[in-house]
Order: C-alpha cells, then structure tokens, then sequence
C-alpha cells in the first residue's frame, strides 16, 4: 500500500477535490463580476479554464488523466486566483509559492514535448542530461516571456486607466520569480517526470498523425 491509499486518497477522492476548487473559482469569478472587477474576472476565468484541461485532453485525444495530475494543475490555477484577491500583495512569499508549483506544471509540458518528439520518431535519441537542460530552459523561456506580459499588462493600464491584469512589483520581484521557477523545473526534471508520460504518450501520437512515425 503507497501512501496515497494509506491516507484514503483514491483516485475518486481527487477528482471531488478538483471539483470542489473548480466551483470555488467559478464562485470568484462570480464575485468579480458582480463587483466589476475585470482583473479579478480575467484571474478567475483563465485559471477556471485551465483546471479543465483533464477534460479537453480526454475529449480530444480520448485520454484521461489521473486525478492526481488533475488536482496538481487545479492546485496551482486556484492559488493563482487566490492570489489575485489579495495575498500577492499581503505575503511577501506567496508569489514564490504560486511561481514554483506553476513552474512544475510548465516543467511537465516541456518534458511532455521532449519524450513525445522521442517517441514519434526513432530518428531522435535525446540522451538524459539534454532532456534535463531542456526542460530547466523551457521553463526559464516561459518565466521570462511571463514577466513580460506583467510588463505589458502594467504599461497598458497607465494607457487605458483601470488595474493591471497581471501584477508586478519591480526587479527585486522578477529575479525572485525566476529563481523559484527554476526550481520547479529542476525538482520536476530530477523527480517529476513520471507524472507527465501519459501527456508525453498523447503528444507523440498528434505528432505521428501529422507527420507519420520517422523511421531512422
């Protein structure tokens, strides 16, 4: 027995927990919409949306994903949205908190995308330590194409009046940011990996369907 069976953690019980957060975010949403807030609107919405990713996968590619998984992506688009009423500016460590558990989902894709690539075509043979530098890079490309749009999200509320969708709180910030994103990408790339082959395996079958299986 593993310690998620130890603790009662089936599967069933996962899936409930991801449902739970699913309908609080609907109720932020909600919220932000009788207030008016279009930020909060937008920070509810998106993460909502993200949460049912398992659900797009399954429709899609006629793949389901564990409800471990499930909740892992739930977690970090629910902290995100929590975050968004308040706790980004009260506590100092939460944007840390939010960035690593969202680094890891994004370490995950970018594991997905490496294995999926290998396993469509016995061409390619990316060796372990590439697959390690790839998705800490993936990761780092991600964080930085994500502060810009803080950037951007910022300059365009000074233009237009109103509360930038996306908050940011200077250089000090940034580096923060992208220091605990890469530790997310390194604790996924040394652990984590496992937890993405079923998205890796579903990757590799759309990339065989649209280019046919490369036979070295």
């Amino acid at each position: 027995m593993n310690l998620r069976d130890a603790v009662g953690l089936t599967d069933s019980s996962l899936w409930l927990a991801v449902r739970g957060l699913q309908l609080l975010l609907l109720g932020i949403a909600g919220y932000a919409v009788a207030t008016l807030n279009f930020g909060l609107v937008v920070n509810a919405v998106l993460p909502l949306l993200v949460t049912l990713t398992p659900e797009f996968v399954a429709w899609r590619y006629d793949h389901t994903m564990s409800g471990g998984l499930a909740l892992w992506i739930a977690t970090a688009a629910f902290l995100h949205s929590i975050g968004a009423l308040g706790p980004y500016k009260w506590v100092g460590w939460y944007d840390q908190v939010t960035h690593t558990l969202s680094a890891t989902l994004v370490a995950g894709v970018g594991y997905a995308l490496v294995q999926a690539l290998d396993e469509s075509s016995d061409a390619v043979d990316f060796p372990p330590k590439f697959r390690f530098l790839f998705i800490v890079l993936f990761v780092v490309a991600f964080g930085v194409v994500w502060e810009i749009a803080e950037f951007a999200s910022g300059g365009l509320a000074s233009l237009v009046g109103g509360q930038a969708v996306l908050a940011q709180y200077g250089m000090s910030d940034i580096v923060l940011d992208l220091v605990f994103n890469g530790l997310g990408a390194v604790a996924v790339a040394l652990w984590g990996t496992g937890y993405f082959d079923g998205v890796a395996t579903v990757l590799s079958r759309g990339i065989a369907g649209v280019f046919g299986r490369q036979e070295s």
